[in-house]
């Protein structure tokens, strides 16, 4: 064989090598399908979670997260924890679609082009965070009010009955501008997430791998190293939406006691001290860690299912 053809042969060799090697692209289709499931799939797991979360951040009074919860489900029931279940998935069919849907297409348009870094994973990620928690910024208002409606006095209580009930209600007598109400910390809040969740899990499924950890196993120690940095970051901005999707106009005077992200922040800080803002913490871990866990492993095991079939 002349030297021509061996060189031919193996140019075609390395070639077929590297498009073989080449990580396979989900059509835009299907990456925004299989987080918007992958997310759902999670939620429906851990909604009672996120439901005694919302209420003990809420809560006045210091209480441990396990005697608040055995309080809860003995006063209520234990179907009081899957109020607002309704909100909860349609919200995650909006945010958890569109945040890592447009997070992939934007990371995969990037990485034809050079190599990725953190820093432009972590770009990437909190602005598709803060798209994504933009558009479903009504789908949170009715999830914190669903969610925490039975810790009001009898006589406070919405009772909403379905989440279609609550957004029919909100419209018509709060207007459609109390949808987007707590918008800016849901937004700021999606945003680091979508940096210090999206991105760090990204950066640390590498970092496993290079520590030879595989499959399952750095998944799952991606998405709880993710999981911690975000939820302790992010916590406050929680908080701040939290009492301002659920908060009522003064009677007197007609105006709502919080009003900005940072006014929240500061009237918070000042009147229950720094540590009010991470009330709650053990059950939003549970909740970010253990969702992130299982979002990224049904994310996962949904792509590989899709390659398998097609």
């Amino acid at each position: 064989m002349s030297v021509e053809k061996l060189d031919e042969k193996l140019v075609h060799q390395v070639s077929s090598n590297f498009i073989q090697s080449k990580p396979k692209q989900l059509p835009m289709s299907v990456t925004f399908g299989v987080a918007g499931v992958g997310g759902c799939i999670a939620w429906s797991i851990i909604h009672p979670v996120n439901t005694l979360g919302v209420r003990l951040n809420l809560y006045k009074e210091p209480i441990s997260f396990p005697k608040f919860a055995s309080q809860v489900v003995r006063q209520e029931g234990f179907l009081t924890l899957y109020k607002g279940i309704g909100a909860g998935l349609l919200r995650q069919s909006v945010y958890a679609t569109g945040r890592l849907g447009i997070y992939e297409i934007m990371r995969d348009e990037v990485a034809k082009r050079r190599a990725l870094d953190f820093p432009t994973r972590f770009a990437l990620a909190s602005t598709a965070g803060g798209m994504a928690a933009a558009l479903a910024c009504p789908c949170e208002v009715s999830l914190v009010r669903m969610s925490n409606d039975m810790s009001l006095p009898p006589d406070q209580r919405r009772n909403y009955t379905s989440v279609v009930d609550c957004f029919t209600r909100i419209a018509t007598t709060e207007g459609i501008g109390a949808f987007w109400r707590g918008c800016s910390p849901f937004v700021n809040r999606a945003m680091l997430v979508g940096g210090t969740q999206v991105a760090t899990y990204d950066q640390f499924k590498k970092i496993y791998t290079d520590l030879g950890i595989h499959g399952t196993a750095n998944q799952t120690c991606s998405a709880m190293t993710a999981g911690l940095i975000y939820s302790v970051i992010t916590m406050p901005f929680e908080s701040a939406k939290n009492r301002m999707a659920f908060q009522k106009a003064d009677p007197v005077t007609g105006e709502l006691p919080y009003k900005s992200t940072p006014q929240t922040l500061r009237k918070i800080a000042t009147a229950e001290g720094v540590g009010a803002l991470w009330n709650g913490f053990t059950p939003y871990y549970l909740r970010s860690g253990g969702h992130t866990v299982l979002m990224f492993i049904a994310v996962e095991k949904l792509k590989e299912m899709y390659w398998a079939v097609n």
